[in-house]
């Protein structure tokens, strides 16, 4: 509770000081989540998009559209690409505003770091980052989705084409899990969604008794150096966990040292090669739970 008060007392006294409660949002004629919309169209953006990343209901979403709208600052057409969508672009009128906007708000934030000295704005400025790296991981979700859906889907094309490029000899998306090795009794697959968006997934498929293997744990590049490799991992050790097996056992390739370094941290210890997998340069497993029966041999999987 003392974690909840603190942050609460943050946000009351944050609001306050940027001036969120006013209904004139930095001097202007209307109030921050106006502001706020006209911000994010940016180039423009679908109403789908803009009710998403402000995590809007549609219908005050749509009032805030019209009321823009009516004051001349922007226009809804119909999507060039899709009929179904209704896209916002700016006017002049509503760049012009947004212009002001920006300068009004860094004047904002300047004053509220002007009576802080060189070190306090370094200090103030680092504590920033890890607020927004640790809220955004807040909430960030790692949902279970059967392997043949299509955000699984395309989160595996994204990881191969991420690792294609990566690996000097490029990347088969043959090699990648099919969707019945990791989806219901067989093994589970996890997608990490923020503002409704895939940035990562992770697989866990059986590989003999007792022993469950982990694959293709990856996040998008605008989601990483969140600790959300580590949630992705630790959601597929309890998938591990509730299907019995006492040890899981992954591989990794030698470029990915971020990755070692990770499994390592995490209680994975290296092994001997357990596959023929042929990207793989280093092999790891980690007990889970303690023996019932026999010990696991050290090898006899495949991939």
């Amino acid at each position: 509770m003392d974690d909840v008060r603190a942050l609460r007392r943050f946000n009351r006294y944050f609001t306050r000081r940027i001036g969120a409660l006013d209904d004139h949002y930095l001097g202007q004629d209307r109030p921050l989540g106006e502001a706020r919309l006209l911000f994010e169209i940016g180039d423009g953006a679908s109403l789908r998009e803009l009710r998403s990343r402000l995590a809007l209901d549609a219908g005050y979403l749509s009032r805030m559209v019209r009321a823009l709208e009516t004051q001349g600052l922007l226009r809804v057409t119909v999507h060039a690409d899709d009929s179904r969508l209704r896209f916002a672009e700016l006017t002049p009128a509503g760049r012009a505003e947004v212009k002001e906007q920006n300068r009004r708000a860094d004047k904002l934030a300047e004053g509220l770091l002007g009576g802080l000295d060189e070190r306090q704005r370094g200090e103030l400025t680092a504590a920033v980052a890890v607020a927004e790296r640790l809220l955004r991981l807040a909430g960030i979700t790692v949902e279970t989705v059967d392997g043949a859906s299509r955000d699984a889907r395309d989160c595996l094309a994204a990881y191969a084409a991420d690792i294609d490029a990566r690996f000097p000899e490029g990347f088969d998306p043959g090699a990648l899990v099919r969707p019945h090795e990791v989806s219901g009794d067989r093994g589970a697959f996890v997608v990490a969604y923020e503002e409704g968006r895939p940035v990562g997934c992770g697989a866990l498929r059986g590989l003999e008794p007792g022993v469950g293997e982990i694959r293709h744990v990856w996040v998008r590049p605008t989601a990483r150096r969140l600790g959300l490799a580590r949630r992705i991992l630790d959601s597929l050790e309890r998938h591990a966990v509730a299907r019995g097996h006492e040890l899981v056992r992954l591989d990794t390739h030698a470029v990915l040292t971020e990755a070692q370094t990770m499994y390592r941290a995490c209680g994975y210890t290296e092994i001997p090669r357990y596959d023929d997998n042929v990207y793989a340069a280093h092999w790891f497993e980690k007990r889970l739970l303690e023996p019932t029966g026999p010990e696991p041999a050290a090898g006899g999987g495949t991939h």
